[in-house]
């Protein structure tokens, strides 16, 4: 099977996604990173009543028209306690931000422009009609659609659904992700290992990219290099329900490579293998019945990348993001000299840093500050000390020519994913 392109990959991943997964109720308080299933709309007014913006006194402003005026006060209102009569000429009422405002009163005086004596304050500024007040609704009106569905929830959301007046939300549930490193040469973090050994440091880097991508991990541990043991494996996806089957390394054409074999006895049906970009050459993609399969190369740097570029994806996907499919590159400029790209899509490990130039705008002198991408010297895809010390991935396309430092580059941010 030949090479494809990374965007040719992309789609077909994105396409096998039959359908969103359900949906759920979640109290707003375990609602952070999920993805909304339905549009909301406000359930009330906010604010539901006329209120006062600052603290001071409440009055008609006809009364105040000519300063000083001295106005009897006939009472409080507070946030929660509000006044209950009808302010009367040449009235005011103390009143605190938040407070409804009497009936009566069209303005709020400050409490630092008027000078109070007993039951009399004396204002001393003249007060104009709506001053300082929030009309009720100001902020939004029942049944304005204000959260969109496919939004990933954040803390100023769950804010705002709340004073809509919800408790609980319409959330698409968590994809279920099963994980599935394979190798005799593995072990999980911690323990021993052999003289032939090294730590599956893929499995843990890629739970947590699951996770964060609003996915729920199911981790099913290392299977060693036997139909037997991949088949235990497969088939505990499959039990778990799983939405997405994520295997790490064994998708190659060696003799202890043998998931391809393993996953097409359970009935696979092989979307592509191979895919035109460095590093991550040899994914796999497609089928198990409801599961999308996505099977990601063994080194680590190599099924990072994959999984930033197909399989949170295929995440967002099936939280029915109409995102999913957004080039996560940005402009920034290259910081090094970069000799011409072979035939892969390459993705190159590189360290972020900001440049502060000048900027002439119209007769104002502004500053600019510009994304450069430094890439690494050493790119081997087993290196997890160069990952750690990069930023972003830097994109260059198939057959890019030569560049030199200063030039228009393309990125990919890790802290989105990782």
């Amino acid at each position: 099977m030949s090479l494809i392109s990374v965007e040719d990959a992309l789609s077909r991943v994105l396409a096998s996604v039959e359908k969103p997964v359900g949906i759920e109720h979640v109290p707003l308080a375990a609602c952070a990173g999920r993805t909304l299933a339905e549009d909301v709309g406000a359930l009330r007014d906010q604010p539901p009543f006329p209120a006062s913006a600052m603290d001071g006194y409440a009055v008609r402003s006809a009364d105040c028209a000519a300063v000083p005026a001295t106005l009897r006060v006939v009472g409080t209102s507070a946030a929660g306690k509000r006044f209950t009569g009808t302010l009367g000429s040449m009235e005011a009422v103390r009143i605190f931000t938040g407070a409804p405002l009497p009936e009566g009163a069209d303005a709020v005086v400050l409490q630092e422009d008027a000078d109070r004596s007993g039951d009399q304050v004396t204002v001393k500024e003249a007060a104009r009609s709506g001053r300082h007040i929030r009309a009720a609704g100001l902020d939004f009106r029942a049944g304005d659609v204000l959260l969109q569905t496919g939004l990933r929830l954040d803390s100023r959301h769950i804010a705002l659904a709340a004073a809509m007046g919800y408790a609980a939300l319409p959330v698409h549930r968590k994809p279920r992700v099963a994980i599935l490193a394979t190798g005799d040469e593995l072990v999980r973090a911690g323990e021993p290992v052999g003289p032939d050994q090294i730590t599956a440091s893929s499995l843990p880097a890629t739970i947590l990219m699951v996770e964060k991508a609003g996915a729920e991990a199911i981790d099913l541990g290392i299977a060693r290099d036997t139909l037997e043991s991949l088949d235990e494996g497969i088939q505990a996806a499959r039990d778990a329900g799983a939405d997405i089957l994520v295997t790490l390394g064994g998708a190659s054409v060696g003799e202890h490579d043998l998931v391809q074999t393993a996953l097409s006895r359970h009935g696979m049906d092989l979307g592509f293998w191979r895919v035109a970009l460095r590093p991550g050459k040899p994914l796999m993609h497609g089928r198990l019945g409801s599961t999308l399969l996505l099977g990601l190369p063994g080194n680590p740097v190599s099924s990072l990348v994959c999984a930033v570029l197909f399989l949170i994806p295929a995440i967002r996907a099936l939280l029915a993001d109409q995102k999913a499919a957004d080039d996560p590159t940005e402009d920034a400029i290259l910081g090094a000299d970069l000799p011409p790209n072979r035939d892969r899509q390459d993705y190159m490990r590189a360290s972020l840093s900001f440049q502060d130039i000048p900027v002439s705008l119209t007769n104002c002198a502004e500053r600019l500050m510009l994304s450069v991408a430094t890439p690494h010297l050493l790119q081997d895809s087993s290196m997890l000390s160069i990952l750690e010390r990069s930023d972003v991935l830097l994109v260059r396309p198939p057959h890019a020519p030569a560049a030199t430092a200063g030039e228009p580059c393309r990125i990919i941010r890790l802290d989105r994913f990782c």
